[in-house]
Parts: structure tokens; sequence; C-alpha cells
């Protein structure tokens, strides 16, 4: 038989050639690992899984970006960066992807409705999405700003997988999950902020399309009140999925 070429990525990927189009798509070997967590111990296939790392740009986790411009104390925004500067390369070793989830709209903010908008500027005369910020002009969360950037602390390696939002959920208007499904990913692990909105929002998105999905608690937090986070965490083991902790996971990895 004349040699066959993959199209696409493993485990999804055809072979093919001029009279051959090979669909069994055979799985990658199983990398299985035992991970502790607040409700059950999971088996996982790290061959299936993901990392899905949402929101820790400068406009929330920066001085001079926008939560702070608003007067908000983006001091646990910031606790995220020192668990996930430890445990992305590590998963980066083992070929797990890092998605960055970040908002990143349109100049024009054409997709973008007036009620979202009230968020960022409830008053009409705020600096809000797309706005520049006081401090270097940036735009507010405007896709290629440096508002919109990732922290400087978390800088994507060239292998990670960026992706644009443009609501408090991930799946909404984005490739999201088209890239999860080419990539043969279904479980999910979720970092960032804020952990009872966009966090949340993407996680139970995630749920309700049938990925398993693991909150990571010490990579996410939020800057509001700590009972949302406390609702967040509850809803996941009662609701959504599970929670544990980077430590368990790097130390499932090890083992």
């Amino acid at each position: 038989m004349p040699e066959l070429h993959t199209l696409g990525i493993p485990p999804t990927a055809w072979r093919v050639n001029a009279e051959v189009a090979d669909l069994t798509r055979p799985a990658l070997p199983l990398q299985e690992i035992s991970l502790p967590t607040q409700t059950k111990r999971l088996k996982l296939d790290l061959h299936k899984t993901a990392c899905v790392v949402v929101d820790m740009q400068n406009d929330f986790c920066h001085a001079d970006g926008w939560l702070a411009h608003i007067g908000v104390d983006i001091t646990p925004a910031r606790q995220p960066i020192a668990p996930l500067q430890t445990l992305l390369p590590q998963l980066r070793q083992i070929q797990v992807p890092i998605l960055w989830l970040n908002w990143g709209n349109r100049p024009d903010l054409l997709n973008i409705s007036a009620g979202l908008r009230h968020v960022y500027n409830p008053t009409g005369t705020g600096v809000g999405l797309g706005d520049p910020l006081p401090q270097n002009q940036a735009p507010v969360l405007t896709k290629g700003s440096w508002a919109a950037a990732v922290v400087d602390e978390l800088t994507p390696a060239p292998t990670d997988i960026q992706v644009d939002k443009y609501r408090m959920s991930g799946f909404w208007d984005t490739p999201l999950d088209s890239i999860l499904k080419n990539l043969g990913r279904t479980t999910l692990l979720f970092a960032g902020v804020n952990a009872d909105q966009c966090v949340l929002c993407t996680l139970q998105d995630a749920n309700f399309l049938g990925y398993d999905c693991i909150l990571l608690q010490d990579c996410t937090a939020t800057t509001s009140p700590s009972f949302c986070l406390q609702a967040t965490v509850y809803n996941v083991n009662q609701i959504f999925g599970f929670v544990t902790e980077s430590s368990h996971l790097l130390a499932a990895i090890a083992a």
C-alpha cells in the first residue's frame, strides 16, 4: 500500500493517500495518574488532559491595569502566579496543552453587547472596554494591546495555545470547543481569575458540553469577596466537577 500521510492532530487525525482514508484514529498510549481531590480520588489520562488558564492579564493582575484603575485591590488576582510558574513548565514537559483563554476584544467592539459594555463602564463616562488606560494609554482588553496581554511573570511558551474570548464564558463565540475536540482533550484543568466569574462560567459550560472539569484551587483566585470563592468551590464540588491543588497534581505526575 502507498504511504499514508497524517491529516490533523493525533489522536483525532486521519491517515490518507490517493486511494485510502484511514479513519480509525488510534488512541494515544495511556498516561494514567491518580489524583486526590476534595471529594474523590480520580484516575486521569494525561493524554486526554489540557490546562485552561483564564484571564491572567495585565488588566486584571497588574498595578497599571483596568481593575487597579477602578480601585480594586488586585493582590488576590496575583496569587495564582507563583503556583502557575511551578506547574506550567511541568505540564509542558509531558505535553499537556496549555490554553491561555483571555479577553481580546475587537477594537470596534462590534460583537460586544451594550449590557456587557455596561459591566466595564456602568456610568458611560468611565474607562471601559476599548478605552485607553490613564497610565499607559493601552486600550482596555483589546486584542494585541498591553492591557490584554498575559502578565510578564507568566509569558506563554511558543507551544502554548492562545484563544481570545468575548464573554465571561470562553466557549461563546470562540474556537475553544473545536480546538479541544481536535486535540482529543476531554479532561480540563482550570486556573486563573476571577474564580467566580470567567473561570466558573467557562467551567460550567465545559461541564454542560461533556468535559470533565477540575478546578486547581491554589491556581485560581478572585477579587470578589471571599464568600464568592467559597461558593465557587462548593458548586464545583457539588455540581460541576472536582477541586484539587496543583501540588497534588505535581505529586501525581511525579509518582
